[in-house]
């Protein structure tokens, strides 16, 4: 029995959400963004009285297994368009820097060449200082993934910990060669 499942998940103030039964789709609308969801056939989606509701359709594992996956895509859609996700990145390194020009990245990551990265449509990325990114966005898989992206073009390294990091991130540190 799902615990994660049975909780319905509250839709706030200034968010809306609609279930087209016949597509399939849950889509939400609020102050950040609109976003939709694909429903798996396993479980039934209900909203009623300013909640989303999720059941399973039967007591099969596929529908026990997406009827707690199904509630939490469906929290972070509405948690999304209300007040959006973000992750920070710290640049540790001598000469490491990043910055926003246009619609690209800009990464000076130690390379012989500059590192450009496009930004993905509906992610917004800032650089309060050369040295941190700020990837927001309302969905919370979109800009999980951009920031993994942007952190594969340096990860940090584990004797200096130069490269890209989550901010709050710990390292695993190496104690170099002794003589």
């Amino acid at each position: 029995m799902s615990r994660v499942g049975k909780n319905p998940v509250s839709i706030p103030e200034g968010v809306t959400v609609d279930l087209m039964a016949t597509e399939g789709l849950l889509k939400a609308k609020g102050a950040v963004g609109e976003l939709s969801l694909g429903v798996h056939d396993a479980v039934s989606v209900k909203v009623e009285s300013g909640a989303v509701v999720v059941s399973p359709k039967g007591n099969s594992k596929v529908a026990r297994s997406m009827w707690g996956t199904t509630r939490n895509l469906v929290a972070n859609l509405v948690e999304g368009v209300h007040k959006g996700f973000d992750i920070n990145l710290e640049i540790v390194g001598v000469g490491y820097r990043a910055a926003v020009q246009g619609q690209d990245l800009v990464l000076q990551l130690g390379y012989s060449h500059e590192v450009k990265y496009a930004i993905p449509q509906g992610i917004t990325i800032q650089c309060e200082k050369p040295t941190m990114i700020k990837v927001s966005g309302a969905s919370r898989q979109l800009v999980g993934q951009t920031a993994a992206e942007i952190r594969s073009f340096r990860p940090p390294e584990p004797y200096k910990g130069k490269g890209i990091k989550y901010a709050g991130e710990r390292l695993l540190r190496k104690e170099g060669k002794k003589k």
